[in-house]
């Protein structure tokens, strides 16, 4: 049967892959590391999803620009150190394969760079099930439209035909700005307060509240 979203679109932290916490963590620990002040866990968890620029606009006012790189490297350096610790959200592959039963094209687009999803889509496991995918250093990053706009073009799907699904107001804000419909996810990076302002067509709070609500709508 025709789905009515022929296109779903998922963001990676936060949304399928369990890493919001060490992604907030890494940030704080490389403030720490640069005598810099140390961001709270909100602060530091609500610019995952940014292109980097805006996120350390965001949680390090302090920080000089000059200093991005270094600040970068110490970050990179927290967060590969455990990356071998984070997965998929329980429940995550099944979804997706079940999408790929129903006919669905799924997607991600991410604010992660490109080697870091692809070193994630490898080990994961999960790499196959997308028909494409867009990282935030070769577009422009969220909110920024762009994202969802060349997956579309690339995957010929009318912008009624586009899902998106994400945990942060960076995805929302994102869908918004292409002008299609999305899902918020509550369990990651953003709380529910955060994500209902942008008027989502639902918000969930388990992957298996998702799987139910992609079941009966999309």
């Amino acid at each position: 049967m025709p789905r009515r979203y022929p296109l779903i679109v998922f963001d990676w932290d936060g949304t399928l892959f369990d890493s919001a916490a060490v992604i907030a963590e890494g940030i704080q620990h490389a403030a720490r590391d640069m005598a810099l002040p140390v961001p709270d866990y909100r602060t530091a968890s609500h610019v995952i999803g940014l292109g980097l620029s805006d996120s350390l606009r965001h949680a390090m006012p302090t920080l000089p620009p000059e200093r991005y790189q270094e600040f970068l490297a110490l970050y990179r350096r927290y967060f590969i150190e455990r990356e071998d610790s984070l997965s998929l959200f329980p429940g995550v592959p099944e979804l997706l394969s079940e999408l790929k039963k129903r006919g669905h094209q799924l997607a991600v687009a991410t604010g992660k760079p490109r080697r870091g999803l692809d070193r994630a889509l490898q080990a994961s496991e999960i790499g196959a099930l997308f028909d494409a995918t867009r990282c935030g250093d070769e577009t422009q990053p969220k909110p920024h439209p762009a994202m969802l706009l060349e997956l579309m073009v690339e995957l010929a799907v009318e912008k009624s035909g586009l899902l998106m699904i994400g945990d942060t107001s960076h995805d929302l804000g994102m869908a918004q700005n292409a002008g299609v419909d999305a899902v918020a996810v509550s369990y990651g990076a953003h709380p529910e307060d955060s994500l209902l302002p942008f008027a989502p067509r639902a918000c969930v709070s388990s992957v298996v509240e998702l799987r139910q609500w992609l079941t009966a709508n999309a």
